[in-house]
């Protein structure tokens, strides 16, 4: 019997884990982002599935997983697609799965630029209920110098557009990208992107590096410095303290992160704030993961 075929390594979000997944695009469009080693393997430069293997796939998968009720469209630029071949796709699986309730997938800011409102409430009505932006970053020197192809103003308009189409945005921050030289920038920055776009989900990571930091190191000057765990916790400290948000769920869990925070913001900010402070004078109280419990 045929199954799903998937280009390794695949990646989705940690909210993703219980999805179904079709990569129907392997790696990024982009893939030029200095911390990202996600897509570099040879195997991942950019492509798109054939659509009547997504089509075949989808059909396969429904009679092996007919009570699926999410799927995640992989891989780390599936909106990089047309309208049309999203719409097609998304109304497959409409045809074929009954009990869906979400389908969400990764999403750079120009993925937005390049697409209407009326056809992302297009892709809202076949499906499309979530998107996980990686805006990494707030400050326009940072986003350049990590060859990000994005600024402050372009990803917020992309996300002010998706909230017009009634798509919830889950907006990803890095925590430690600004390293030593550009961490209060960095951190009171990314705080005003998610203060004028009001995301409904928030989320953190620590910039890490399973591949070795040589190539994220070689786009600095050369007295640049990564963070250590105290300085993480600063850099956060004054990112949570600049929030000025109204309903947004915030998550600082994924693995990658010393210190896991949950919560509402504004409602839990001070909240959050009090764990992060102990965290910063009594690390031995404040339950932090260990070296080993860390990773991607």
């Amino acid at each position: 019997m045929k199954t799903i075929q998937y280009i390794e390594p695949l990646f989705r979000p940690p909210s993703e884990a219980n999805s179904l997944i079709f990569q129907i695009t392997n790696g990024c469009s982009w893939n030029k982002c200095a911390f990202c080693e996600m897509y570099t393997a040879p195997q991942k430069k950019f492509s798109t599935k054939k659509e009547e293997l997504v089509f075949e796939e989808i059909e396969i998968a429904a009679t092996t997983h007919p009570e699926t009720r999410r799927i995640f469209l992989a891989d780390g630029d599936a909106m990089a697609l047309s309208t049309r071949r999203l719409l097609a796709i998304m109304q497959h699986i409409q045809k074929h799965f009954s009990s869906i309730n979400r389908i969400s997938a990764y999403c750079l800011p120009r993925n937005v630029k390049n697409k209407s409102v009326n056809e992302l409430k297009e892709l809202k009505d076949a499906g499309l209920g979530l998107v996980y932006v990686g805006a990494e970053s707030g400050d326009d020197e940072l986003l350049r110098l990590i060859n990000k192809g994005e600024t402050l103003a372009s990803t917020v308009d992309s996300l002010h557009k998706l909230h017009s189409a009634d798509i919830k945005a889950s907006v990803m921050v890095l925590n430690g990208l600004g390293g030593n030289l550009f961490t209060e920038q960095h951190a009171q920055n990314s705080a005003r992107l998610v203060n004028e776009s009001q995301p409904h989900y928030l989320s953190t990571l620590v910039l890490s590096f399973p591949l070795g930091e040589t190539r994220f190191l070689s786009h600095f000057p050369a007295n640049f410095k990564l963070l250590d765990q105290n300085e993480l916790f600063h850099e956060m400290d004054v990112f949570l303290q600049h929030t000025e948000l109204n309903n947004t769920i915030f998550r600082s869990d994924h693995a990658s992160n010393y210190l896991s925070l949950k919560g509402v913001l504004g409602k839990d900010k001070e909240k959050l704030l009090a764990k992060l402070h102990l965290a910063q004078t009594s690390p031995e109280k404040a339950h932090l993961r260990k070296e080993w419990q860390r990773g991607l």
